[in-house]
């Protein structure tokens, strides 16, 4: 197979690594959850090389991971982890977790299943980096994110943009604080959680 790639990586990549040098910089183990491609654990391993960059996806995804894995060479990108929000977790804990692009992808319950079982996975003291476009007061930030959206919910009614403040409740009720809401280019965003009274 050929190895897969997303263009969306290279343009969000320096934006997304900008955030995770500040809020990662005393982190050692993160876990991505939706890996996809695996480019952005190729250029936020080499770019990070004091963190463990665990990838973890969907069994179709693996393989295409694991090719930009293996062309790296890099020895702080694991082998990564067959990964379904609604099946088996990690049986460990990491004190840094991200995720781009995921939560527009997946339905609403799986979103809600996400929140309510991070605390499983997370350290006494984790940081939850999630990128993405998000709705703020349930309206669209910008024409392009509503366009997005619609063309979401054509493809299948179970996506589409999530609300800010709707994710920030479950990420609350998971013990989770939101201490940076970084705005992105292309009316992206990059929210940092961190566990309460950290």
């Amino acid at each position: 197979m050929d190895k897969p790639y997303a263009p969306a990586c290279e343009r969000n990549r320096e934006p997304i690594l900008a955030v995770l040098r500040e809020h990662f910089a005393d982190r050692t183990e993160v876990l991505e959850i939706g890996s996809g491609t695996g480019q952005h654990a190729v250029h936020f391993g080499a770019a990070l090389p004091h963190l463990s960059w665990q990838c973890s996806d969907r069994a179709s995804a693996l393989a295409g991971i694991g090719m930009w894995l293996a062309e790296s060479g890099l020895s702080n990108t694991p082998p990564p982890l067959e990964f379904d929000v609604g099946e088996r977790w990690p049986d460990r804990r990491y004190d840094a977790i991200f995720s781009a692009n995921t939560l527009h992808i997946v339905s609403w319950p799986e979103v809600e299943r996400m929140f309510e079982r991070l605390p499983g996975v997370m350290a006494e003291d984790c940081v939850v980096v999630i990128y993405g476009p998000f709705n703020i007061a349930g309206r669209a930030t910008s024409d392009s994110n509503a366009a997005f959206d619609s063309m979401l919910k054509a493809q299948s009614p179970h996506r589409g943009l999530r609300d800010l403040d709707a994710v920030d409740t479950l990420a609350r009720r998971a013990g989770l604080e939101l201490r940076d809401d970084r705005a992105m280019p292309a009316n992206n965003r990059c929210l940092v959680w961190q566990t309460a009274g950290s």
